[in-house]
């Protein structure tokens, strides 16, 4: 929605300091596109993408006060309402041009209108920044009807579909959509529904196992109930299961640490389901 929007948005409420300190990003002196591109490189980099606090049966909050708090201060994760509600508002503080968005994933399919992102403008043209897409983008996209951008070593796309802007990554078998986006104005009321959605409705892919992703140049790496997935820019994969007793140490190796109590409950909830298939076509939303 852009700067007149600061009231709802409370951007006073993130802590700028704290934020550059968590991502290891350098003070910044205003907006261009390459300081655009290096918070949002540190940002996908130091703070993971996950969901254990639905797991856990804590609805997580969209008060941006809140997610300041866990993001930042508690240094935790959380999933694409919480990333871009935080990078929205750091983006804003810094002088951005910034517009709050949503998608519908998997656009071609049934997928729902369930994720946001940003469209960032600096130094005359628009971005799309999208920190909370899971181990998909390290990189802003250039809104532009065809540009590509190497996202750490997968190539994506952006193309124009009348109204509707389509982020694709290339695959085995061509162009594959992963979300798609119109410029509707959105409020924080429009967040505060389709978090809900995700956080408690049992379609939600969210909703009953633990989902962890990292990306990093040249990996990704995915945390799915059970299992364990690192896929190389190069076509190698790598998966494994994770046993009960090994699941504390996994998720301090995606850089979250937890009570013992909270991984227990994880445990049980990833033993819940093991006999269920679990693919990465259905965790691929916010």
């Amino acid at each position: 929605m852009g700067k007149h929007a600061n009231d709802e948005w409370r951007i006073g409420d993130v802590d700028l300091d704290d934020y550059l300190a968590r991502i290891g990003h350098p003070a910044v002196a205003g907006p261009s596109a390459e300081v655009l591109r290096s918070l949002h490189e540190a940002h996908v980099q130091a703070i993971p993408f996950e969901n254990l606090d639905v797991v856990l049966r804590r609805y997580p909050a969209v008060e941006l006060a809140a997610i300041n708090d866990k993001l930042v201060h508690r240094k935790r994760g959380g999933y694409c309402f919480e990333h871009a509600l935080l990078f929205a508002a750091v983006l804003e503080r810094l002088g951005f041009d910034v517009e709050r968005r949503m998608a519908r994933v998997h656009a071609e399919g049934s997928g729902y209108r369930t994720h946001m992102m940003l469209r960032v403008r600096v130094d005359g043209a628009d971005y799309l920044a999208d920190v909370g897409f899971g181990a998909g983008m390290l990189s802003p996209m250039p809104l532009e009807d065809g540009a590509e951008v190497d996202q750490a070593g997968w190539r994506h796309r952006i193309v124009r579909r009348g109204p509707l802007w389509s982020l694709q990554k290339a695959g085995e078998s061509g162009w594959e959509e992963l979300h798609a986006s119109d410029a509707q104005p959105q409020r924080l009321s429009d967040y505060e529904v389709a978090n809900h959605y995700v956080a408690t409705h049992p379609k939600s892919p969210f909703v009953g196992k633990p989902v962890v992703f990292r990306l990093a140049p040249g990996v990704s790496r995915k945390l799915v109930g059970d299992e364990l997935t690192a896929e190389h820019a190069s076509g190698e994969v790598e998966v494994e299961k994770v046993a009960p007793d090994q699941l504390g140490d996994v998720l301090r190796g995606l850089g979250i640490s937890l009570p013992e109590e909270d991984v227990e409950v994880l445990r049980r909830a990833s033993e819940s389901t093991v006999e269920k298939e679990l693919t990465s076509s259905n965790v691929e939303v916010p």
